[in-house]
């Protein structure tokens, strides 16, 4: 299979396992599930999806040389998200607005039925070993730490938003040492620190993004409660969604607010003295290795000043919405 990624290029993939998981219902549905959520209506032409990003996992822990089972749990870790990403931590009671957890909350289940097990079984991978995190340390970390998919999402979204126009610098200064993501020397892991941070106050955490978690989970929300979608459509793609609701938006006057703020057609202002709904967004901030000689440092380790921006964007942000309507 011949495969072109924006962010490594060109790539043959011939691994049976791989290429089987690939094909299989469960990440192929991943292609109708906004990466970021639903952000086109507000940044247009950037819109990319959890398929192209879980692929890119799974060929950044390729390129470095994980194991097979690292790279098939890159390759399948977002595979529980719902419609519309991280925006279901606005609708249902297991999400979290502060810390975008629902879909790692399900994962172990949601895969456990889906056809991933007989796949796993079929090349002798060991299913359960392969759901814990804790045996790939190179594909998953907390925060403020480096992993595969956070440096993919990160270079993906620069590059989906013309921060930068290649990842190579980056990618030529990163090394995988001992379980570590370990840049080659300061500057590019300073570099890299400053993108991410860029990043996360432009788009993670921005008031863009606090708006649409807000308005799409109020839309969702008030969907679900009449009844013109249930749960289980959650589950499919954001165009299935959209298409039960937008029926529903031209009768139900209420519905059609909420349906035309999620597809920001109504302004809004960040406005802490007079607003129609609070939204807290998770923020993100990275505090990456690299070499110095023979040690390996923390860019807060040398340079104070990150310190405090790693104290400062690990909070959630809170944002004050008022609509023009």
């Amino acid at each position: 299979m011949l495969y072109q990624d924006r962010v490594y290029g060109n790539f043959t993939i011939k691994e049976p396992a791989i290429l089987e998981l690939i094909k299989s219902s469960a990440l192929q549905r991943l292609k109708g599930i906004d990466q970021i959520g639903h952000f086109e209506p507000y940044f247009p032409g950037t819109a990319h999806s959890r398929f192209e990003h879980s692929l890119g996992v799974y060929l950044l822990l390729k390129q470095y040389g994980a194991s097979i089972e690292e790279q098939i749990a890159g390759l399948i870790h977002d595979v529980s998200h719902s419609a519309f990403s991280h925006c279901v931590d606005y609708v249902l009671d297991a999400g979290s607005e502060k810390e975008h957890s629902h879909q790692d909350n399900i994962f172990g289940g949601f895969v456990r039925k889906s056809e991933i097990p007989e796949v796993l079984k079929k090349y002798n991978l060991d299913l359960e070993y392969i759901l814990d995190d804790k045996n790939f340390p190179l594909k998953e970390k907390k925060l403020p730490d480096l992993c595969a998919d956070r440096i993919d999402y990160s270079l993906r979204t620069a590059i989906v938003f013309r921060e930068i126009d290649s990842s190579k610098y980056f990618l030529d200064n990163l090394t995988a040492e001992g379980g570590e993501w370990v840049f080659k020397n300061f500057d590019s892991a300073k570099k890299y620190a400053e993108l991410f941070l860029k990043l996360n106050i432009n788009y993670y955490a921005g008031l863009p993004s606090a708006v649409m978690f807000r308005t799409v989970g109020d839309c969702l929300r008030y969907a679900l409660l009449k009844e013109y979608i249930s749960e289980s459509d959650l589950y499919i793609t954001d165009k299935v969604v959209l298409s039960k609701i937008e029926p529903h938006a031209k009768s139900d006057q209420k519905l059609g607010l909420l349906f035309d703020r999620m597809n920001n057609k109504i302004g809004f202002k960040n406005n802490p003295d007079d607003y129609d709904g609070k939204v807290f967004c998770k923020s993100r901030v990275i505090d990456p290795l690299f070499k110095e000689g023979s040690e390996v440092k923390r860019i807060s380790e040398v340079d104070a000043g990150w310190k405090e921006v790693l104290t400062r964007e690990m909070k959630p942000k809170e944002y004050f919405i008022k609509f023009e309507k």
